[in-house]
């Protein structure tokens, strides 16, 4: 089902509202993103120049998206300027260009997730990853609430949590000393810095005259406090989002900050988008009972020309295996019914992981091909993590996590106690490990060959790091990084590290497919792919390193492959499928609720969470949709009875038409091999083609 030809009346009143602050409540399938992009057309007709013009989201993925549109809206060259990026690319620019007001250097370091959970680790005095992992989340949220370490330490009721305030005090003094930033620090410092610094403030507020924010609802309470900073008693905004698809609680986006705009901006506009095109209306009817249920705080109803379509149907299964054979075949019967549906056609949606693993094992058992989203990314692979420290460190040489795992990678004669030796003595005179290297007195405490390796392995960094910052250009970027991995012996060690040549020549391949993704970044070819710089000029391999920790956290590799998807509803938001089983809709998987003592009760709001997880999954069905329901179901190592979850009973559907029946999908499947047997008798006998 394809995108509206032309724009609806509630769409053209979001367009041409230009003078004031305006909420777009983007139904789900309603075209937000055609409403985005055509204002920014609209704003470059009023005279705006592009440049004057942000426009944020939250993933690479969808920046790209609205910028390939944006560019064929309105030309290659005026959406070069403008402003499309994710909220963190937006924290890096602005940190990067005026970080130093607030102590920070321009050639700070990003930290991923390991290496804070590293850092944190050390901070704590712990090799619990699991309790530092504890620790990672609990500083993120309070950080997500524009919380600093005083502030948390308030309001810590319980033991663990002043523990945790402890540590998140070590915690930043390292990340102060690194001079490096984590992801949560990519939102809260550029809003301190413009709280603290007028100059700077007055700076980036003219240089957006208008700023659109895609996925509103999923903003958290330092993302709305940058937003207000930037846009200031203006308020020349446009905020494009859904009250009834705010799914993401749990990590610090917060519903309240829809409840905050009408009283912040009085004078702010409310259009709701209520035209789907998406899905059939017997989808959306009982999408739209489900979460009539939850307050409202603006009425929405979604509707669609496309006619009622197939009903809503639910299934009722024995227990996992039978859901996942039911949902096997339900596949196989469409495919069969219709030629034309091909296997990327269907998602099987589900809430937590675990559920995947037995779909896995049935459609392997069916030879039928699918992937499983938020399964390993490229990035997360040990040789990219690998290449990305080196380059971290040639950026920021005050990296510390970044310099332990490069020195140590390829393997070069430095051990554990010549490192510890190493950084007792930069603890000690406060300097970072690479400075420690140089420093007169470092023979005092290390010599012979210890000293010779790390101060050749210091060399090594300076002069690559010199000569990345003179290569420009795809051409030359290539040999550069080429002539640096034969140099380290790259290769080589993988080659070493792995029992399997094929392993070791496949992770060697992944290496050579990142040279080429840097190479062609330092070419201009960023804001194609990235959605996440704001210039495509050629570029240093440092320029590069400098955004590559932000473009490769934030990167999703989403390749079109004719492949099932099995996902969770949290990774499904933003897809649309034409075909969706919605497995294990059981109290106590969906709503979801843990089965240990200490589990949070169920409260108001985490159930009205829940319920719009539910609409999200409905909501993702273009023209069918199969409920699953289990009978009995596995907790922990038991089974269980199984309650259908409250959600079906709150679709109101009518249960004589819904039921799936498995004897007459059986009879529809034999009916279409029987009519495809009589159209081409060759292939008489033979499986529906795949």
């Amino acid at each position: 089902m394809n995108a509206p030809v032309s724009l609806n009346t509630a769409q053209m009143q979001a367009v041409h509202h230009l003078h004031g602050p305006c909420l777009v409540l983007a139904g789900a399938g309603s075209g937000k993103t055609r409403v985005i992009v055509h204002k920014i057309a609209r704003l470059l007709q009023e005279g705006v120049a592009p440049k004057h013009i942000a426009a944020i989201t939250f993933t690479n993925k969808a920046a790209a998206e609205m910028r390939e549109r944006a560019k064929a809206l309105v030309g290659p060259r005026a959406a070069k300027d403008l402003a499309i990026s994710t909220f963190h690319s937006l924290g890096v620019r602005m940190l990067r260009s005026d970080g130093q007001r607030i102590g920070l250097k321009p050639n700070f370091s990003i930290l991923d997730s390991d290496d804070v959970l590293g850092i944190l680790r050390e901070a704590g005095g712990t090799t619990d990853a699991a309790l530092a992992r504890r620790w990672q989340w609990g500083i993120s949220l309070w950080k997500n609430q524009g919380l600093d370490a005083d502030a948390a330490a308030a309001g810590a009721t319980s033991a663990d949590e002043q523990v945790a305030v402890r540590v998140m005090r070590l915690y930043h003094e390292r990340l102060l000393a690194f001079q490096a930033v984590d992801f949560d620090d990519l939102i809260g410092l550029p809003l301190a810095l413009l709280k603290k610094d007028a100059e700077a403030r007055a700076k980036w507020q003219s240089q957006f005259h208008h700023v659109l924010v895609d996925e509103y609802q999923d903003t958290n309470a330092v993302q709305y406090e940058l937003l207000k900073q930037l846009v200031d008693e203006r308020a020349l905004f446009t905020a494009v989002g859904d009250d009834d698809q705010s799914i993401y609680g749990w990590r610090g986006a917060t519903i309240e900050n829809l409840k905050r705009l009408p009283q912040d901006f009085p004078q702010l506009t409310v259009i709701p988008l209520e035209q789907n095109y998406r899905s059939t209306g017997s989808i959306l009817r009982a999408a739209n009972a489900v979460i009539a249920n939850n307050p409202k705080l603006f009425e929405k109803k979604l509707w669609s020309e496309f006619g009622d379509g197939e009903p809503v149907r639910v299934s009722e299964c024995d227990s996992e295996e039978h859901e996942a054979e039911r949902a096997v075949s339900r596949i196989q019967a469409l495919r069969a019914q219709d030629g034309r549906n091909r296997f990327q056609d269907f998602a099987v949606l589900y809430r937590a992981n675990h559920q995947a693993k037995v779909f896995e094992q049935k459609l392997r058992a069916a030879q039928i091909p699918y992937k499983v989203s938020g399964g390993q990314s490229y990035f997360d692979r040990a040789e990219i993590k690998d290449l990305c420290a080196w380059l971290r460190l040639l950026v920021n040489v005050n990296d510390d996590p970044a310099f332990l795992r490069a020195v140590t990678t390829p393997k070069r004669g430095i051990g554990h106690q010549t490192l510890a030796t190493l950084g007792e003595f930069a603890a000690k005179w406060k300097i970072s490990l690479f400075e420690a290297l140089f420093a007169p007195s470092l023979p005092s405490v290390l010599k012979g060959k210890a000293l010779d390796a790390l101060r050749e392995f210091g060399r090594s960094v300076s002069d690559l790091q010199h000569r990345a910052g003179q290569t420009t250009g795809a051409d030359d970027a290539r040999p550069l990084l080429m002539g640096w991995l034969k140099d380290i012996g790259y290769e080589q060690h993988l080659m070493d590290g792995e029992d399997s040549e094929r392993l070791a020549a496949a992770r060697w391949g992944n290496v050579l497919d990142f040279v080429d993704w840097i190479s062609r970044r330092c070419g201009g070819e960023v804001t194609q792919e990235a959605g996440s710089t704001f210039e495509s000029e050629r570029q240093s391999v440092l320029q590069v390193a400098q955004t590559i920790a932000v473009i490769i956290s934030l990167a999703e590799r989403d390749e079109q492959q004719d492949v099932v998807t099995l996902s969770t509803l949290h990774a499904a938001k933003g897809l649309e499928w034409p075909h969706v089983v919605l497995a294990g809709v059981n109290e106590g998987l969906l709503p979801f609720q843990s089965g240990s003592e200490s589990a949070e009760p169920m409260t108001p709001e985490r159930l009205e969470e829940e319920r719009r997880l539910m609409y999200v999954g409905i909501t993702r069905a273009q023209r069918t949709l199969l409920v699953s329901t289990l009978r009995r179901r596995r907790k922990g190592r038991d089974t269980v009875q199984a309650v259908p979850s409250r959600f079906i009973r709150e679709m109101k559907l009518d249960e004589a038409k819904v039921k799936d029946d498995p004897r007459e999908r059986l009879k529809k499947l034999r009916d279409a091999m029987a009519a495809q047997a009589a159209a081409n008798p060759k292939t008489a006998g033979s499986p529906p083609a795949r």
